[in-house]
């Protein structure tokens, strides 16, 4: 059965004017004069109850088609209520997406500042305009570790709210309640968090354990 309901309802068939009861002959008193009579009475009454029976039978093909119209829409809408429910797999996911890009963009701030200031202050320690710079630097040590604390746990949860959603939209398409045609790659936000992560471990070996990853 197709998805696209009929573009127009059927037509219902026009009202008929009832025609008037044929009445009651006068019966001749012959017996074969009466039986004529009485025949043709009942021929036009069944000529009455044969018109009858005809618009009976358009006005049931008439429902008939109604429902049949009627059923054609609820399985449209049932199938567009699908799709819309399978679209909203991939909106949901996107919206997580967008979440762990907020957590990329502040993890990266932490990151980067924390680097900056760490770097800043061992210049400048080098240079010998400063004699104390461990404060300041510690500091920066902090921010950095931060960032990656953060992002660690928005990785996690990106992890495991998308496990969730792949478990629960299986479910819905192994129940027929959506198509799931759609793809449901691996987001390349998470890809790029994973960047972001290994340069910040780079950062604290840099920082602590004084590796020249970055030369």
């Amino acid at each position: 059965m197709s998805n696209k309901p009929a573009k127009e309802p059927p037509k219902r068939p026009a009202r008929i004017e009832l025609p008037p009861v044929p009445p009651l002959p006068q019966v001749s008193a012959s017996p074969d004069i009466a039986s004529v009579e009485y025949s043709t009475h009942r021929t036009k009454l069944s000529t009455l109850r044969t018109g009858l029976s005809e618009h009976r039978t358009d006005l049931s093909e008439y429902r008939t088609d109604l429902s049949t119209f009627r059923t054609d829409l609820s399985t449209h809408r049932t199938e567009m209520s699908m799709r819309r429910t399978g679209m909203s797999f991939q909106r949901t996911r996107m919206s997580d997406d967008r979440t762990l890009m907020s957590v990329i963009r502040t993890s990266l701030s932490l990151i980067g500042f924390g680097f900056t200031i760490y770097q800043v202050f061992s210049k400048l320690r080098d240079a010998g305009a400063i004699t104390n710079p461990e404060a300041p630097r510690n500091f920066g040590i902090a921010l950095v570790l931060l960032g990656i604390a953060m992002l660690i746990v928005g990785m996690v949860h990106h992890v495991q709210f998308m496990i969730e959603l792949g478990r629960t939209r299986r479910d819905m398409k192994r129940q027929g309640l959506i198509h799931g045609e759609s793809r449901f790659p691996v987001s390349i936000t998470f890809m790029v968090s994973l960047g972001l992560l290994l340069l910040g471990f780079a950062a604290i070996a840099n920082m602590v354990f004084k590796v020249a990853v970055f030369g």
